[in-house]
């Protein structure tokens, strides 16, 4: 009787797994935003360096916007336990996610090479600040494709509930660092 009770219990609540990354999550928006909102600041103070940003940034944006829908039909791929285009896509989505780090290091190229620094004026300083974390919090991402990839191709296809409950993290996490470059990018156009 006690144990169909924890059971009962179990189901009704939220996966912590999913409530930890929720957490995590929010941490991260918290960081982002204390980041942003000195950024207003110091740029309200003056001196600061207008530059436009590198057409790369707008390329890696398509690119990381493509990976994460790429990845969500290979969830829906997962969920109808169509093999291939689960593994292919998942795939794929892991290719995109590394060329959009590979895009926002050639970003960085062209802002150097616009004289934008990280010493010359705390416009570069901020702007370099707030896309290289966004680009470790993608790489967090990405570590997370690799071990997804790694249990697409090491374990027998099935479909179980843990297993999509863990490609669930994935998905949520990545559609999260996709939305939050979004807000990133839309911010820095609007500030400058």
């Amino acid at each position: 009787m006690d144990t169909i009770i924890i059971e009962e219990n179990k189901r009704k609540g939220i996966n912590p797994q999913k409530f930890a990354l929720w957490i995590g999550m929010a941490s991260i928006i918290m960081m982002f935003t204390g980041w942003t909102s000195a950024y207003i600041v110091k740029n309200a103070a003056g001196n600061w360096l207008e530059f436009g940003l590198p057409n790369m940034f707008y390329a890696s944006t398509v690119t990381i916007i493509l990976s994460s829908f790429v990845l969500h039909l290979s969830y829906i791929g997962y969920k109808k336990q169509r093999e291939l285009m689960y593994k292919g896509l998942l795939v794929l989505a892991f290719v995109l996610g590394v060329t959009f780090i590979v895009m926002q290091y050639q970003g960085w190229m062209q802002l150097f090479g616009m004289g934008v620094d990280f010493k010359a004026n705390v416009a570069g300083s901020f702007t370099y600040l707030i896309t290289a974390a966004h680009a470790v919090h993608v790489l967090g991402g990405i570590a997370a494709l690799i071990v997804a990839m790694i249990h697409a191709f090491s374990l027998k296809f099935r479909y179980t509930e843990k297993r999509k409950n863990r490609f669930e993290l994935v998905l949520q996490y990545w559609h999260f660092v996709d939305i939050l470059w979004i807000y990133l990018l839309l911010f820095m156009l609007n500030t400058k």
